[in-house]
């Protein structure tokens, strides 16, 4: 069993437009990897500075170099104004707590409703609404508990964990920021520990190197190929997948490319058979299956 803890923030683009290399993590070594979520707090409040200097179109512009880039679902919405991220942070913490495991959806939902929605991640009725649709989430005791002491504690050893990249290797690559003193981690960093080995992948990486970084703490690890089509990829990511994770996904070979058209068109193929539903989102979609309903005979 390798350790992976990931070191992210829900307000990051670089940690959203990693989201297909770690599900191809997720896909290829299942329950050989146990992932741990530490979240970074880019911002705990907006300076003055900042704020006079924001500028909301040209912000919105910015993503457009990412959607192009990554093909991840960007919306280039504008927002009225600069957010700090602490307690959308807090809200991922309060998940973890509250039903360990449900972080991840949670810290889902909020990067896609940051770069797609109008998501200020310091504004507690928009972190509500972001996460009042995900299954299985309590999105009201997630908000009700963000001032809690229990959640404040929390959060805080997961900003000093995040704080503590100094002489790492994310350091020595220049992946690592010390906006706020000291040398954190930036998102999406991941950290591989097995055997009293510890490599760090810092910042956002392509995922051959996530991969080689594996192959070289266990070259035993069994590794679950890509499928020749996405019936199975949405099978066993039921909460849905973007048109780039699925893409991501179905590249196969040593040096996998993904074709983000021919799976789009794929994909769509697919939903005018009915086998797949098509939730717009931004300029792309969430791809889910549609369950099939038995019928008595």
């Amino acid at each position: 069993m390798i350790e992976a803890t990931l070191y992210t923030d829900a307000a990051c683009p670089w940690a959203y437009s990693a989201n297909p290399a770690l599900r191809v993590l997720e896909w290829r070594y299942r329950e050989q990897l146990s992932w741990r979520l530490v979240m970074i707090g880019l911002r705990e409040e907006v300076s003055e500075t900042y704020a006079r200097a924001f500028d909301p179109a040209r912000s919105a512009l910015g993503l457009h170099t990412f959607r192009e880039r990554y093909g991840m679902p960007f919306g280039l919405v504008p927002r009225e104004r600069p957010a700090a991220t602490g307690r959308g942070c807090r809200a991922v913490v309060a998940a973890r707590l509250l039903a360990p495991g449900s972080e991840w959806r949670v810290v889902r939902a909020l990067q896609l409703a940051q770069f797609t929605a109008d998501l200020l991640l310091d504004d507690d009725e928009r972190i509500r609404d972001a996460l009042v649709a995900v299954p299985e989430i309590d999105a009201d005791a997630i908000v009700a508990r963000l001032d809690d002491p229990e959640v404040a504690k929390a959060y805080e050893r997961d900003r000093a964990e995040a704080r503590s990249a100094a002489g790492t290797a994310a350091e020595a690559q220049g992946k690592t920021s010390t906006s706020d003193g000291p040398v954190r981690f930036t998102a999406p960093s991941v950290v591989f520990e097995h055997d009293g080995r510890r490599l760090v992948a810092g910042g956002w990486q392509p995922l051959l190197a996530y991969d080689v970084l594996l192959a070289n703490l266990d070259p035993t690890l069994e590794r679950t190929p890509a499928p020749t089509s996405p019936e199975p990829l949405l099978d066993f990511f039921a909460h849905g997948l973007t048109t780039a994770e699925v893409a991501m996904l179905l590249a196969d070979g040593p040096d996998p490319i993904p074709d983000l058209k021919g799976t789009e068109r794929h994909l769509l193929d697919l939903a005018a058979g009915g086998g797949l539903a098509r939730i717009p989102l931004g300029q792309d979609a969430i791809w889910q299956r549609v369950p099939v309903v038995a019928t008595v005979s």
